[in-house]
């Protein structure tokens, strides 16, 4: 396919204000001013008409497939609350990508998410990168595991007050964190030795151990749910103990500690800004923190946390990130190219560049503004709308 005659928005580069898109396969081929457009094309030709060309949005932050919608208990598969620690946790055991959910995402554009378990366990599970369109979850995968969900402050102790175990503090919390660390560790160093020296003893095998030994071993990066400030604080700072990749999920009061995730060098993946302040750590819940942040030079990605906001509204929450304060480009790219960055998979998707996955956007206007339609939306070269 060739996309002509639109405003295309690289992210990586320039915006060129009356460009094209050629689409090879399921890659982008090339990308330039529409006085380099090829004269002769074979195959499929899209006029913009001057409406703006975008790469498909990326959801750093969403449960899309793991809450089935309106199943109820059926559809629930976010969240094992029976068990305070379960990395061993895969998100692709749980994806139904037949909710049709995946699909008014693809309609609005929304062609990558990052989804998984839920903020229930201090340690949830495995996250997993996926596109949006397939009815095979394992033909959708872009990274699998993506990161490793780990839950800080409300959730949790609200979750296992209620079932009156362990824990109920903030403090039992990071402690089941660090402990499941610190094991993992011993368990890795048991397995080196073993393999080392055939008398050394083996230790036996443990799912959950393993689930965590790349994350020990910095391979695989922790995305960290926390609110509050003191909880962010908490997550950074079991981060650096163990010397871990760590991303802020939320980051509810982050806009009150930019300066410190800026010098820990914290990406954070904000959001929901829609939606009320329907529990105590949401209470200083604001619009105005992604410009916040992103004027203090943090990293910083919109989510939905889809189902609490629903994932086509993800163009939605950048929008109200403008009306906080934010540059509209800024907020394009908090939901192209950074959330793709944040979740190490810029190789992919994320922006309009040459060799990357053809996941592209047609709109009539500029995607931030909420007037503007999706006219066309590819995934892997493959119209889906």
């Amino acid at each position: 396919m060739l996309i002509i005659n639109g405003t295309v928005h690289t992210m990586d580069g320039l915006t060129i204000p009356n460009g094209y898109v050629a689409v090879s396969g399921d890659k982008i081929a090339r990308v330039g001013p529409m006085e380099e457009c090829p004269d002769h094309w074979e195959g499929e030709t899209l006029d913009a008409a001057q409406g703006h060309i975008v790469p498909g949005f990326v959801d750093a932050h969403c449960h899309l497939g793991m809450f089935g919608d309106a199943l109820g208990f059926e559809g629930d598969d976010g969240n094992e609350s029976t068990d305070p620690c379960t990395p061993h946790l895969r998100a692709i055991d749980a994806v139904n990508p037949l909710d049709r959910c995946f699909e008014e995402a693809r309609a609005a554009g929304v062609t990558t998410v990052v989804t998984g378990p839920g903020s229930a366990n201090p340690i949830a599970g495995q996250l997993a990168a996926l596109k949006t369109a397939g009815r095979w979850v394992d033909e959708m995968v872009l990274l699998a595991p993506a990161a490793m969900k780990l839950a800080l402050g409300e959730n949790p102790k609200s979750v296992y007050n209620e079932r009156h175990e362990t824990p109920t503090t903030r403090m039992a919390t990071a402690a089941l964190i660090r402990e499941n660390l610190s094991k993992a560790l011993e368990y890795g160093e048991k397995l080196d030795r073993a393999r080392e020296d055939e008398e050394a003893d083996k230790p036996d095998y443990d799912a959950r151990l393993e689930a965590l030994l790349p994350v020990v071993r910095g391979e695989l990066p922790v995305h960290i749910h926390a609110h509050r400030a003191d909880d962010i604080a908490t997550g950074v700072r079991i981060a650096r103990e163990f010397g871990l990749k760590c991303v802020i999920l939320h980051g509810t009061e982050a806009h009150l500690i930019p300066e410190l995730l800026e010098r820990e060098g914290v990406p954070v993946v904000t959001g929901p800004i829609l939606g009320d302040r329907s529990k105590p750590e949401l209470a200083n819940l604001t619009i105005e923190s992604p410009a916040v942040l992103t004027l203090q030079g943090v990293k910083t990605a919109i989510c939905t946390d889809h189902p609490e906001v629903p994932i086509q509204y993800l163009p939605l929450c950048a929008a109200l990130a403008v009306k906080g304060g934010m540059n509209p480009e800024a907020a394009l790219a908090a939901i192209t190219i950074h959330p793709a960055q944040i979740a190490g998979i810029d190789g992919r998707v994320g922006s309009l560049t040459p060799g990357k996955d053809a996941d592209i956007v047609v709109m009539s206007g500029h995607p931030i503004n909420l007037l503007s339609r999706v006219r066309a939306v590819l995934i892997s070269g493959k119209r889906v709308k």
